[in-house]
């Protein structure tokens, strides 16, 4: 009996569908990286999503393994180029999760244009001001969106009804324009932009990508927002824009460094002072998690193996 390795949870689905085409699966959630050494050897299949980094010492040990599906969207921590030398497909499921993230961006979007945090926690407190919780329309507003795969097509999309004007960067991809959406460099999203939303993956090319010149040349003090990859801003860099209102605020869904008992004296203050300002939102990387998404990006993946 052939054997996949669940090494992330997962949809019901996805195990009760391999198990019906006669797989032996192993759902390990939580396993560890020496365990999975361990099992690999064995596994004709691999599934991940974000927690386990299968590095060239781990594929070598994969002996059988045909492929490695990704649940989401994401690669950074799968070392495709040699999983490619050893004829092992790596597939994804980002089409799974991009209307979660589109939605995710939005609700990001209209809670800080709204003041809708800020007001909230104030009125716990007792606090009721109308006049500083004056919002932003978004009626008229140029929209910039940084990457225009998956989740940037789907913020795009879930943008339509707000009369918006979208400029989209991608720097693979081309002949994207229609309607209200318009293909631009990225100077000119810089330039333009009320709103700046980052849907870019981890590379080389976009580690810090948001950097300190990067916030220079945003010329509008634009809303940033970015529900891609913690590491592709630069969390001081940021920060300094923040306090030069080079920014009239932050959505953050990512943080550079998500494992915040590992914080250092540094890490800790940056994020204290983040979590103290009022036009600044954080949430725990949970653009992609909705109950709906789980299951999609299950289903996608099987389909893309050949196995739904």
């Amino acid at each position: 009996m052939q054997k996949i390795i669940i090494a992330t949870p997962a949809h019901e689905y996805i195990y009760n569908r391999l198990h019906q085409l006669g797989y032996e699966v192993i759902n390990e959630p939580s396993i560890t990286y020496t365990h999975l050494e361990n099992l690999i050897p064995d596994a004709v299949g691999l599934i991940v999503s974000t927690r386990i980094k299968v590095d060239q010492a781990l594929l070598e040990k994969a002996t059988i393994l045909q492929w490695i599906g990704r649940l989401g969207s994401g690669l950074e921590l799968i070392d495709v180029e040699f999983a490619k030398s050893k004829n092992i497909e790596v597939i994804s499921s980002p089409e799974g999760n991009r209307d979660a993230v589109g939605e995710h961006a939005l609700a990001l979007l209209l809670a800080l244009t709204k003041n809708i945090v800020k007001g909230h926690n104030e009125v716990k407190l007792g606090i009721w001001k109308r006049e500083e919780n004056r919002g932003y329309e978004l009626n008229g507003k140029t929209v910039g969106i940084i990457g225009f795969g998956n989740s940037g097509k789907a913020f795009a999309q879930k943008l339509k009804g707000f009369d918006v004007t979208v400029l989209a960067y991608d720097k693979y991809k081309f002949d994207f324009a229609q309607s209200y959406i318009h293909e631009a460099s990225l100077e000119q999203i810089l330039r333009y932009s009320d709103v700046i939303s980052m849907h870019v993956p981890l590379t080389d090319e976009t580690f810090h990508m948001a950097n300190d010149n990067f916030f220079n040349k945003a010329e509008k003090s634009p809303f940033f927002l970015t529900t891609c990859r913690g590491p592709v801003h630069d969390t001081a860099a940021l920060i300094n824009a923040l306090k030069e209102s080079k920014l009239a605020g932050a959505g953050l869904d990512v943080l550079e460094n998500e494992v915040l008992n590992n914080y250092s004296d540094v890490e800790k203050e940056q994020l204290n002072w983040l979590m103290q300002q009022p036009n600044v939102i954080v949430t725990p990387h949970i653009a992609g998690y909705s109950y709906e998404a789980t299951f999609k990006m299950a289903k996608i993946l099987l389909q893309k193996i050949g196995l739904s």
